[in-house]
Parts: structure tokens; C-alpha cells; sequence
């Protein structure tokens, strides 16, 4: 499977599931979410809001493709860009911080190591803006298990599970008994610059095999083998 991973921009944005592309809970007040839903222009909003993080901040995500097709995808912003967090009760996000707005990898993809992946490339990307101490988010503890985005009763699908959180090395913040704030300190996964490279590599299919003789010379194909996380 031919894969690989692209920049979230205006272009690309309309290759996100429909849910996620109409959705602007994180990315408005309850107020102007409100009047966008009333008036039919959530779509427009979260064009507005995308555009607006590219010029201000620049690139808020990523997208997974398998064989051209999206798989997967990866938002986060700086806590100023995203109003919608004040509405949870362990808000708000730390000065320090991005918060990790959400993440998903389509059904159909789950197991094959995505999520880890788009997780390891937001990481890289935060590393090399500098200035960034850690990555935030909130969980949802009620999540079925850390492959299933559970319905929330606040804040529909838009939430994290916890034990997926967990799983990607996030620890917990701020308690709480659904809503936790949990924390991913940027230091501590500095270790991560060489499996992030070499995690790409083998995403993009540009792994080169071991030099052999020329004669009888054999590909093997090498296959993604992380746990599954998104």
C-alpha cells in the first residue's frame, strides 16, 4: 500500500469526514457555534478557522492517505485558537501547551500504526517550531477502549479516549472523573527524533533495503508493525 502523509491546508481540508469538517466545537464559543449551526455555515467557519491558524501560526495538522485515499488525520493548535476547550471543567490549557485539538484513523485503517504515526509527526513538528514545552488534551474516560471515540454526553464525539492518550504517553494533568486534562511533555520524547525518522520512512514506503550482491538480489517488503492507536 502506497501511503503517506500531507500538511492540513484549505486544499486538502474537504478530506476530512464530513462529521469532522462541519463540526467547529473546538474552533468556536458556544455562542457563535451556535448561530453558525442555526445559519448552516459551520462548513464556511471551519474554512475561516483553518485559514485563519495557516496565516497566524501555520500548519494546525495532518492527513494520512493509503493508495491516495485519507485514512487519518491529526489537529492541534495553540489554546488561543481554540475557545471551544474553556468548556471543560479542567481547562484551561496550559500557556506552555498546544493543545491536541483531535485525531482519528478511519475504521477501515485501524491497526495498521496511524494513529501512533500522525501522533510521532505532531510531535516532530512542535519540536522544530521551538518555544513549545508540551502538547495537551482532554480525555474522555469513558471511551469503550483506546481504538473506540466514545458519545459523550457534553461534547458529542469530539473528545479523545483517555487510554488512547495514555497509550501515546500522555499522563494526567489535571484530574477528573470524565473529563481529564492530560499532558505530553515535548522534552521527554525527544527520544523520539530517531523512531519518528525512521516510523516515516517506513510510512512513506522509502525504507531501502540492505545492499546485496547484485545477482539473486530480493525486495522484502516491510510492513508497519505497531499496536494499533487511532
Amino acid at each position: 500500500m502506497a501511503r503517506k502523509l500531507a500538511r492540513l491546508t484549505l486544499d486538502n481540508l474537504d478530506d476530512l469526514p464530513p462529521a469532522c469538517r462541519t463540526c467547529v466545537f473546538w474552533e468556536l464559543d458556544a455562542v457563535r457555534r451556535q448561530r453558525a449551526q442555526d445559519r448552516g455555515e459551520a462548513s464556511c467557519e471551519k474554512e475561516a478557522w483553518v485559514s485563519h491558524v495557516l496565516l497566524e501560526w501555520g500548519s494546525c495538522g495532518r492527513v494520512a492517505y493509503v493508495d491516495g485515499e485519507p485514512a487519518g488525520y491529526v489537529l492541534y493548535a495553540p489554546p488561543a485558537f481554540v475557545p471551544g476547550a474553556e468548556a471543560f471543567p479542567t481547562a484551561p490549557v496550559g500557556e506552555d501547551a498546544v493543545l491536541l485539538v483531535t485525531a482519528m484513523v478511519y475504521p477501515e485503517y485501524a491497526g495498521a500504526g496511524l494513529g501512533r504515526m500522525l501522533m510521532q509527526t505532531a510531535v516532530k513538528d512542535l519540536l522544530k517550531r521551538g518555544g513549545i514545552r508540551a502538547l495537551e488534551a482532554f480525555g474522555d474516560t469513558k471511551a469503550p477502549d483506546r481504538n473506540a471515540w466514545a458519545v459523550s454526553p457534553e461534547y458529542g464525539d469530539c473528545v479523545l479516549p483517555a487510554d488512547y492518550l495514555l497509550g501515546v504517553g500522555f499522563k494526567t494533568q489535571r484530574p477528573h472523573p470524565r473529563y481529564p486534562r492530560m499532558r505530553l511533555e515535548l522534552r521527554s520524547v525527544a527520544s523520539w527524533r530517531d523512531e519518528v525518522e525512521s516510523a516515516l520512512e517506513k510510512l512513506l514506503g522509502a525504507v531501502r533495503p540492505a545492499r546485496q550482491p547484485a545477482a539473486g538480489r530480493s525486495h522484502r517488503v516491510m510492513r508497519d508493525g505497531e499496536g494499533s492507536a487511532g
